[in-house]
């Protein structure tokens, strides 16, 4: 109840002095996460046990599947029909290199962990989040297919991301009796099952409040609520089938909109509301975690840290823009932002959850916190500095460049 009471408290101050904040590089991320750390630290000793796994990892889960559902519902897939387009770029030949670049890099820092360990690291860090870059996809100084690159990546990779990890998991669980260590079963019920969960709901719910809206029978301040809930049945159709939820979230967000047109609106309206709250709760409470393994940090985990958010990221994009005609400067501005989030922070719970106790659990986890820990301020403080130096360096470029391409 007295974190419960300090957050309220908090989201108070920060909703009064908001419009003054977004105008400087303090992020709503960072001052929850400072909150956090500050909290956990001073009142420790009066508030014990300050973060109950279970119920963070509960939370974060419907913040991510939240998040995937609504992020899905508002993509135009006709932005994915091109292998020229930049989302596509970046999320298949980016994707796999990030990953591939990830496991490397962390059996180089990392030379204890199994390949399959490295490979579980970088698939939790592999996803970008949008949320924590929203300065620059809502700035008009930055060429509006960049914005929507970057967006569309970002509002997609945490989804593909599921099945690699769960896939990776399976792969260094150890054969044991009792425990389920078939590749196929994995497939069929986490993504087969995810699958058909996701456009059962998707293609039914979608349907449905489309006839009730045409029919009108939904009163306006219900369709809101109607649309949220077909996430949030993902979630529970999910448990009872053990399916993933993630992945059901996800595709019940791509096919809603084939029976109802404004579900992208109302999801998008609630994620800016509600939706933020949940997300900035998570951030505050992985403040808290933070202060909880503070002492466990060592300078592996900060250079693997590094390593992500640069090499492991930037390089991937290089190669994936290959061919694009892409200014150098665009490149790296596309190569540095693409921070971690909320979506490595589920992921990383994910795991914790499976509960496979691989020797190297502790060092994959203080090496996600350290990541993320160092993303939210890294990449808020840099946004609006970054923007600057971006737009004077591409001021020159004229308008027949990629960068201008018209979009929709």
């Amino acid at each position: 109840m007295p974190l419960l009471a300090i957050f309220v408290s908090l989201l108070f101050v920060y909703s009064l002095t908001s419009r003054r904040l977004e105008r400087t590089i303090v992020t709503a991320p960072i001052v929850f996460v400072v909150a956090g750390m500050l909290v956990g630290s001073i009142f420790a000793s009066v508030l014990g046990p300050t973060v109950n796994v279970h119920v963070f990892l509960r939370l974060a889960e419907i913040g991510l599947v939240m998040l995937l559902f609504t992020d899905a519902s508002r993509t135009d897939l006709s932005l994915l029909h091109s292998t020229q387009s930049l989302p596509i770029r970046l999320l298949s030949a980016g994707m796999l290199l990030t990953i591939l670049l990830g496991a490397v890099a962390a059996q180089a820092v990392f030379p204890h962990l199994s390949i399959w360990e490295a490979a579980i690291l970088a698939a939790i860090l592999a996803p970008t989040d949008a949320g924590l870059g929203q300065v620059i996809v809502n700035s008009p100084n930055v060429p509006a297919r960049i914005r929507q690159a970057l967006n569309v990546e970002a509002g997609l990779n945490d989804g593909l991301s599921v099945p690699f990890l769960l896939f990776f998991i399976t792969l260094a669980t150890p054969n044991a009796e009792g425990q389920n260590a078939s590749l196929m079963q994995f497939i069929l019920q986490q993504l087969g099952f995810g699958a058909l969960v996701g456009v059962g709901i998707g293609l039914v719910g979608g349907w449905l409040l489309g006839l009730a809206h045409r029919k009108a029978w939904m009163a306006e301040s219900f369709e809101q609520i109607g649309v949220v809930a077909l996430p949030l049945l993902c979630l529970l159709a999910s448990e009872m089938v053990s399916a993933s939820m993630f992945i059901a979230a996800f595709i019940a967000g791509l096919v809603v909109q084939i029976g109802f047109t404004d579900g992208s609106q109302h999801s998008s309206e609630f994620a800016e509301e509600w939706g933020q709250v949940l997300n900035l709760s998570v951030f505050f409470l992985f403040g808290l975690l933070v202060t909880q393994y503070w002492h466990q940090f060592d300078l592996a985990s900060v250079l693997y840290a590094l390593f992500s958010l640069t090499v492991v990221r930037m390089v991937p994009v290089a190669v994936a823009l290959v061919g694009s005609r892409l200014s150098k400067p665009t490149v790296i501005f596309l190569g540095w932002f693409g921070p971690r989030g909320l979506a490595s922070i589920v992921l990383g719970l994910v795991y914790l959850e499976h509960e496979i106790h691989l020797p190297g659990e502790t060092t994959i986890r203080l090496a996600v916190m350290m990541t993320v820990l160092i993303s939210i301020f890294a990449h808020g403080l840099s946004a609006m500095p970054g923007i600057g130096l971006y737009a004077r360096k591409i001021r020159s470029l004229g308008p027949t460049a990629p960068e201008h391409q018209e979009v929709k």
